[in-house]
């Protein structure tokens, strides 16, 4: 006799929260301290400037990065609440119109009218609330705005990546420092790409390419800046 098996599914979409900021994150801090340190070494500064304006790049990029995620990912919270309590003020005013939207939605969806009556009425029953977030507004538990938690994703994950072309500076020689900053932080891209995107379900090889390119120009135009500037001065 064969044994029922339990049936478990892990689906993509429920890394989206944390997967998206750190992401963000660890990409602007490799792009931005990389781009700094190239730009400054490239206008001709001494070491000691370089280093210290990859981590003053370090220190600001974290702590924006965390204000700007927070103060992002809270409006997002602020929008759910607000249209949460409207719902919430439809249903106890007008709840069998609410009922019949619920209904419309699920014939919109494929139910047949009586059976989408039915539907609704039993989730209204059970959590109207719920099913009318869910269904009518798309909030769901996976997609639910977490401040706290994409602003300290972003802070570590922007840490991290800037702290990687920033222990480059002290290991390269000072007349090498351009190319061999560059080089490991575009090796360090096509990995962080790569790996989000086997995270996200998504081809290594084209989240590799996407990051390496956008990092290879942002490279290439604050090198170029740079020069200009220390020439000029």
């Amino acid at each position: 006799m064969a044994r029922g098996r339990r049936h478990t599914e892990h689906h993509k979409t429920s890394r989206v929260g944390w997967l998206r900021a750190s992401v963000l994150g660890a990409n602007d801090g490799i792009v931005s301290t990389a781009s700094l340190i190239v730009g400054v070494a490239a206008a001709g500064s001494p070491e000691s400037a370089i280093v210290l304006s990859g981590v003053a790049g370090l220190v600001a990029g974290a702590m924006s990065m965390a204000a700007g995620e927070y103060v992002s990912v809270h409006s997002q919270a602020d929008a759910e609440k607000a249209d949460l309590r409207v719902e919430t003020q439809e249903l106890r005013d007008e709840p069998e119109a609410e009922l019949k939207e619920l209904a419309g939605i699920y014939v919109k969806r494929g139910l047949e009218a009586s059976l989408a009556r039915q539907v609704a009425e039993q989730l209204t029953a059970k959590d109207a609330l719920a099913a009318h977030a869910r269904d009518e507004l798309g909030i769901t538990e996976i997609a639910e705005a977490r401040p706290i938690q994409a602003a300290f994703s972003s802070a570590a994950s922007f840490t991290v990546g800037a702290a990687l072309p920033l222990a480059v500076v002290f290991a390269a020689p000072r007349d090498q420092l351009i190319i061999i900053v560059s080089a490991a932080s575009l090796v360090f891209l096509s990995v962080l790409g790569a790996l989000a995107a086997r995270a996200g379900g998504a081809s290594p090889v084209t989240g590799a390419a996407r990051v390496t390119f956008w990092g290879a120009l942002a490279l290439a135009v604050t090198a170029g800046i740079g020069r200009m500037i220390g020439a000029a001065v």
